[in-house]
């Protein structure tokens, strides 16, 4: 009864790369990144792997897993040389902190499976949306500040706004690959935490800035602090979810960032009326409480943060952790079959300057990593002066804050419905540009549309629409860590995607000048060019990426079984660049 290595190893979607680490490399790791958890009551004890019949369930079968038949009779090693070829080429390292739970031989039911994952919804993603609400709240209440007349109180023009918020984003993005790298080393769990108490003290002490000066120094550590939160989260969640989970996640995670504009509209509202009191502007109590908020947040965050699924006991969670044996099981091998490279590396393992390099010139992500630049820019500077261009229109300050609300909620809707919908169709870059005709005729109009107070509700159904657009950035960052291949690909790749974002919301911000107040003409035709760039290149990276995979269809398609079982054991090709990989467009 002989099987055909090529077809089980074909049920694993991206293959792993054998890097294992020296013990010298494991014993290496800093003093500081062990003690952390100790310090916060992290106590799990990982146990030496052995496969015994209460870790080998045998009852149902995971969808797309280990291809084993379980019909052996005694005396017929075939299934057992299988499993111990899988183990040869898929089996974590040792310092792995799942290791302990890895079992060839494991099968679950779908609804095991489907429970579990709830669970973790509940239990990680939902907690991770609201630290992404604190985030957004500290760097976005900028927008409601300038509503209650911010600018005209520290003498400053919309050009100096420009500077600050340039300032601020060249800090965000030269932090991102420096904090992801920390993170990587000390683990998100510890390092997140830490970002965002340290960025709610720069929060607070914004209400007591008093000019330009004073502004561009807040701006700039408050984009330090909070660059690489958004790759590091990525990360994170990674330890948790499978590929094709991770998407719907991120867009709950973006989703997060448009329930902030709206919550953070009604918080305006209220606060901003505290104008007086105590001798302080409403700007001024908005930074000071919203800041404070972010803190506590922080705070328990630290103690709440598991490292890993198999890392949740601590003297905040319970000393019996969130799961149990069987359960951490099926969530350990369920990811590493989803994804085998996510065993080469220990959640506490530093990316090393080699890896870096490797990351870096990794040629297969800079197409991603170029439409990062220029995707989100159209509808960039309208999200941004939305307030400004009311206020512009003659409503109230409290008008402008409660008519956002509208525009965002529109975004929140189409950020879980395409995301979702592109997973359920198997095209991403289709909805990507999709994004991108919706715009189209919405700036057009704009540009278009005549001036004055009779066209007042028009320009502002016009940008509430264009703030409202498809925002399809969860799907790209989906396909950034999907396409990795690799740890360190995945943990580098999703830094650089995303400062190529943040230089990208350095061009908007650039866009609206004061001189082209307030229909912005001369913006807006720079915004249609950019439309039209982007259209041409979303085709093309498709294009790209379709031809790649053909291209490593055809070689794989003509190897024999033997070949591809030698090759799946001698390549030296790593992540992305093994025949047996495809991307995901």
């Amino acid at each position: 009864m002989s099987k055909d290595l090529s077809a089980v190893s074909l049920d694993f979607e991206s293959p792993r790369e054998h890097n294992l680490p020296s013990s010298k490399q494991d014993s290496s790791a800093s003093k500081l990144a062990r003690f952390l958890p100790r310090w916060r009551g992290q106590d799990d004890k990982q146990a030496a792997f052995t496969s015994t019949p209460e870790t080998a369930y045998l009852s149902g079968s995971s969808s797309k897993d280990i291809n084993v038949d379980r019909d052996r009779k005694d005396g017929d090693d075939t299934s057992v040389d299988e499993v111990d070829k899988l183990k040869k080429f898929y089996e974590p390292i040792a310092a792995y902190e799942g290791r302990h739970r890895f079992d060839p031989t494991a099968q679950w039911t779908e609804q095991e499976e489907k429970t579990l994952v709830r669970r973790l919804d509940y239990k990680i993603c939902a907690w991770v949306c609201f630290m992404f609400f604190a985030l957004q709240l500290d760097r976005g209440n900028i927008t409601q500040a300038l509503s209650d007349n911010m600018l005209d109180d520290l003498h400053l023009t919309t050009n100096d706004f420009n500077n600050g918020q340039n300032i601020f984003y060249v800090s965000f993005l030269l932090a991102e690959l420096p904090s992801q790298l920390i993170s990587k080393k000390l683990g998100p769990d510890n390092w997140i935490p830490i970002q965002m108490v340290c960025w709610s003290i720069v929060a607070c002490s914004q209400s007591r800035i008093t000019g330009r000066s004073t502004f561009f120094l807040t701006r700039s550590l408050l984009g330090i602090i909070e660059g690489g939160f958004i790759p590091d989260v990525i990360l994170y969640l990674s330890y948790f979810y499978k590929s094709k989970e991770l998407p719907i996640r991120l867009s709950y995670f973006w989703g997060a960032y448009c329930l902030t504009s709206i919550v953070s509209a009604f918080l305006a509202f209220g606060i901003l009326h505290l104008r007086g009191h105590n001798g302080m502007a409403g700007w001024q109590w908005l930074f000071a409480l919203e800041g404070a908020l972010t803190a506590v947040i922080g705070i328990v965050s630290w103690f709440y943060l598991p490292p890993s699924p198999t890392e949740t006991k601590s003297r905040f969670c319970g000393k019996n952790g969130w799961f149990t044996e069987r359960e951490e099981i099926i969530m350990v091998n369920r990811i590493l079959r989803d994804d085998p490279s996510k065993g080469d590396m220990h959640n506490r393992q530093a990316v090393t300057p080699r890896l870096l390099w490797e990351a870096l010139k990794d040629y297969d992500m800079w197409p991603i990593y170029l439409l990062g630049l220029t995707w989100t820019i159209p509808s960039t500077p309208a999200t941004s002066y939305l307030t400004l261009i009311l206020k512009s229109l003659d409503f109230s300050t409290f008008t402008t804050n409660l008519l956002t609300i509208p525009a965002y909620s529109l975004f929140l809707a189409q950020l879980v419905f395409w995301t979702w919908f592109s997973e359920k169709i198997n095209n991403r870059f289709l909805i990507v540009l999709f994004c991108q005709i919706w715009m189209l005729p919405l700036l057009v109009a704009l540009e278009v549309l005549p001036g004055g107070s009779a066209y007042q509700w028009s320009r502002y159904a016009l940008n509430a629409l264009l703030v409202g657009y498809p925002y399809v950035h969860a799907i790209i960052v989906a396909m950034t860590s999907r396409n990795a291949g690799s740890v360190r690909t995945r943990t580098v790749g999703s830094a650089l995607y995303n400062m190529f974002v943040q230089t990208s919301n350095i061009i908007s911000s650039n866009i609206y000048r004061t001189a082209d107040a307030p229909l912005y003409r001369t913006g807006n035709k720079v915004l249609l060019g950019l439309v039209v760039y982007n259209m041409v290149l979303i085709v093309s990276v498709k294009a790209y990426y379709i031809w790649r995979n053909t291209e490593r269809e055809k070689k794989w398609n003509a190897m024999s079984s033997d070949e591809k079982s030698v090759y799946l054991a001698t390549t030296t090709d790593k992540g992305n660049k093994r025949l047996d990989f495809r991307f995901a467009h």
